[in-house]
């Protein structure tokens, strides 16, 4: 089964309280204060208790979707965490993205303008607080059920390859930061912020040891995830990334983990390229802006980053001229275009240039700059490290990507227009756009639930008797505005859109559901008693 590769993301952002008059451990206090202001926002458990101090330290607490875009947001062990509603390609990724970070510095401001005077709210895209601790930056992307099992199960060769790939990709998806953290040796600046944190192939966790290859099984599909025998959905839980700001960095981190996935759909990957030591190559790469370093390969032979990336590239080249990633990878052609430009540049030595399209080089050069203008200031300057934090601070008019984009400083990938889309407007070609618009037609109380792949309502019917409403979204590409635009537009309520929604159809076969061919999406059923 091939499946199109389409990619969610759940991001953690730094967040503290600045000047905070005393206060100790301010994060939990910056997280909830600016989840509160989130605009368009609803609870998904409405009968929770929002201001329990005691659920602060929670795992994923205070889970609320936007009607504005179908993403939603929480807290996280203290800090805010932002879910991008699931896109098809990685353009839409770079907007959507973009587009929530932009909700968020309108809840920021609410926020801050409702904090104590000199007490300030800051929120930083980053990965690490240089302080040894680290959060994530996550993508989620759709495979099929075999897939799932070659890499965990069946093929250790698979997941090897896709260590490898990752591992070598910190040339162009690394934030890059100062220092170094975790025990890890000391280095002046580094590539990639989350490098020093993993300490393991593969794993579940997310919160210690951190795999490379996280191999969390929740599927989010309903009756479509779990399934092993090739006609089931699962999603890929990627911890490895850093956040990236920059429009290509971006395009190309999303891209090209999309083409390397529908290879391994594909089961066409070069073992050759399998390296001796995942982790202590990510390592030794990141601590080396220089890029020329070289890493192990299990099959003897030494490469840098740049030069297994090429290898990997050049493969994909291949693959994407056969069409391999026809129906599955949008632009699939330009990401491998832009994705050779961007290591020929830094093959050949011409980092600098690289500024406009990658975030560590474009920080690098910030930092450089800094040092050259104040010789005072060495890498183990306070002052350093906060120019390093502020480069992707959230403020506006503090925030040093900001200040470069708005100069004109960066290459863009999608436009102001687009951006600004998925700040009001859900995608339209994936569940996401039903989830908006369920949202958006329901009445104040009648939700009881939420999550990606299903809705939970409780309405009065005609006779006022309480009926109760369970929707299932399991199939992500399906449920999409040219699937079911009509129940919306021809409905006069909430009432009317549920009947139609869950009213029984064709019976679709497990066979016919997982080849994710018909222009049909699959609903659940539902009706009274859930």
């Amino acid at each position: 089964m091939k499946v199109p590769t389409l990619c969610g993301a759940d991001i953690e952002l730094g967040n503290f309280v600045l000047h905070p008059d005393g206060l100790d451990g301010t994060a939990p206090i910056a997280s909830l204060a600016v989840l509160r202001e989130m605009p368009d926002a609803v609870w998904a458990q409405p009968t929770q208790l929002r201001d329990q101090s005691s659920q602060w330290q929670a795992q994923d607490w205070g889970r609320r979707f936007l009607n504005s875009n179908g993403g939603c947001t929480y807290i996280d062990l203290d800090h805010l965490e932002l879910c991008l509603p699931e896109v098809r390609s990685a353009r839409d990724h770079v907007a959507a993205w973009h587009a929530m970070l932009r909700i968020t510095r309108t809840a920021l401001d609410a926020a801050n303008r409702l904090m104590p005077a000199h007490n300030v709210i800051q929120l930083l895209a980053n990965n690490s607080d240089g302080k040894g601790h680290s959060y994530g930056s996550h993508l989620n992307f759709l495979i099929s059920a075999q897939t799932f099992a070659n890499l965990f199960q069946r093929k250790m060769h698979h997941l090897l390859c896709l260590a490898a790939f990752q591992a070598s990709s910190i040339v162009f998806t690394g934030q890059g930061k100062v220092g170094a953290e975790n025990g890890a040796p000391d280095t002046a600046f580094q590539i990639a912020q989350r490098a020093d944190f993993f300490a393991t192939l593969t794993g579940p966790q997310t919160t210690y040891d951190r795999p490379l290859v996280n191999s969390r099984d929740e599927p989010l599909c309903g009756s479509l995830g779990g399934e092993s025998n090739g006609a089931g959905l699962r999603r890929l839980h990627c911890i490895f990334y850093d956040n990236t700001l920059n429009h290509v960095a971006t395009f190309l981190k999303v891209g090209s983990m999309q083409i390397f996935l529908a290879m391994l759909e594909a089961e066409q990957i070069d073992i050759r390229l399998i390296l001796d030591d995942p982790i202590e190559a990510v390592r030794t790469w990141s601590h080396d802006p220089g890029l020329r370093s070289k890493a192990r390969l299990a099959s003897g032979g030494e490469l840098t980053a740049v030069e297994l990336q090429l290898r990997i590239l050049e493969n994909a080249r291949s693959f994407v001229a056969a069409g391999g990633c026809s129906g599955l990878v949008p632009d699939a052609e330009e990401i491998v275009d832009l994705w050779e430009e961007t290591l020929h540049q830094l093959a050949d030595g011409e980092v600098a240039k690289l500024a406009r399209r990658l975030d560590w080089v474009l920080k690098l050069s910030i930092l450089h700059q800094a040092m050259m203008r104040r010789p005072d200031l060495t890498w183990s300057s306070p002052g350093i490290k906060q120019l390093d934090d502020l480069y992707s601070s959230l403020d506006a008019t503090q925030g040093l990507y900001w200040l470069h984009e708005r100069l004109g400083g960066v290459d863009r990938i999608v436009t102001e227009e687009r951006i600004e889309h998925f700040v009001h407007q859900p995608p339209n070609d994936t569940r996401a756009w039903t989830r908006a618009m369920l949202l958006r037609a329901a009445p104040s109380g009648s939700i009881e639930s939420i999550d990606w792949d299903a809705l939970r309502f409780r309405v009065l019917d005609v006779d006022h008797w309480p009926q109760q409403w369970t929707v299932h979204l399991d199939n992500p590409l399906g449920f999409t505005e040219a699937d079911i635009g009509d129940v919306f537009e021809d409905s006069h309520d909430l009432n009317e859109i549920l009947d139609r929604l869950t009213s029984p159809l064709d019976p679709l076969s497990a066979a016919e559901r997982g080849k994710l061919t018909s222009p049909l999406p699959v609903r659940g059923k539902g009706g009274q008693g859930g």
